[in-house]
């Protein structure tokens, strides 16, 4: 992956109206203690709905929760998963803003950003120029970053090319050698549309598609379903995403591993984080073994039974995950 250009300015975002072709996911607030997240420690502020435009103009969108008056803390940066979008990050967002910043990003096609003409734009190359143009409007000047699966890749690409940025990296079951089952797996996902009936229809989908996810009960799988999935004009429920995604999803992953363990080296100057879902098709235990070999200091997270890609609403998650960004300061 060849090093992005420096970042164009881009006008200072200003708070806008949701205007989702759906109903956003209920807020996460008060989730029952079998669902997607973790207990907040305080009433956190609500997000602000922002966007912007990218260098090429294409609207993005994010959800910024405001940190204290004085905003001396680092912000965290949170980077979702391929077929993921910015609503995953509420759980962690009702945990630490109030406390300090917490921006989540809407990917070029996910969410509320816009969906973009040319298939070309959903290219890795694209989206790290996206979260470089992000951090140039939204103002932040330094992160503590949580990537997720897609979003932990660009934060190791971002330590090669934009170390100043970093402030610490958390990575969410993701590393340098991507599984090529699991690659599969996930493009044949991003790629597919159930046009589900009812949430309840789009529910089960999940239940019967996802790896072990640790969803305990049919309210579990509801929300996820409302995380992944939004209600059309048509009646039926859609993905959250561009599938256009997965005719670009994966190209090249195997010429690009060794670049990956270079990106991967270039944390060695950051506080580093990983938590593995043991169960994972994407991150192997062998891959997870190399790393640490590599960063023997990495605070590592394993989860027993748990896929691709967690939820970070488990207990083990939520307590290293907390206490690692509140080491940060």
């Amino acid at each position: 992956m060849p090093p992005p250009a420096d970042a164009a300015p881009v006008p200072r975002p200003v708070p806008t109206p949701r205007t989702p072709p759906a109903a956003p996911p209920a807020p996460l607030a008060s989730p029952p203690a079998s669902s997607l997240a973790g207990s907040p420690r305080s009433r956190p502020p609500a997000p602000r709905a922002v966007s912007f435009a990218a260098r090429d103009g294409l609207r993005l969108a994010a959800l910024d929760w405001e940190g204290p008056p004085a905003g001396t803390r680092t912000p965290i940066l949170c980077l979702p998963g391929l077929c993921r979008t910015a609503h995953d990050y509420e759980p962690l967002a009702a945990r630490h803003a109030g406390r300090r910043r917490v921006v989540a990003l809407d990917y070029a096609g996910h969410g509320d950003s816009a969906r973009a003409d040319s298939l070309a734009r959903y290219s890795p190359e694209q989206a790290l120029r996206d979260v470089l143009d992000a951090t140039a409007a939204l103002g932040l000047a330094r992160v503590a970053l949580v990537g997720t699966s897609f979003g932990g890749i660009l934060a190791m690409v971002l330590a090669a090319f934009r170390p100043r940025l970093l402030a610490a990296v958390a990575l969410n079951d993701i590393g340098p050698r991507i599984e090529p089952q699991g690659r599969d797996s996930v493009r044949d996902f991003v790629g597919h549309d159930p046009a589900a009936i009812s949430l309840e229809a789009a529910a089960e989908f999940l239940r019967e598609r996802l790896p072990p996810l640790g969803i305990a009960d049919a309210a579990g799988w509801r929300r996820m379903a409302g995380l992944t999935y939004a209600l059309g004009p048509d009646g039926r429920w859609h993905p959250r995403w561009d599938t256009r995604i997965a005719e670009v999803t994966g190209d090249g992953a195997a010429a690009l591993e060794p670049v990956l363990w270079g990106c991967f080296g270039a944390l060695a100057h950051l506080p580093l984080l990983l938590v593995h879902g043991e169960a994972s098709r994407l991150l192997s235990a062998d891959t997870v073994a190399r790393m640490r070999r590599m960063r023997p200091d990495m605070t590592l997270v394993q989860l027993p039974g748990i896929g691709h890609a967690p939820l970070l609403s488990e207990p083990e998650s939520i307590r290293a995950l907390d206490a690692f960004l509140d080491d940060v300061a």
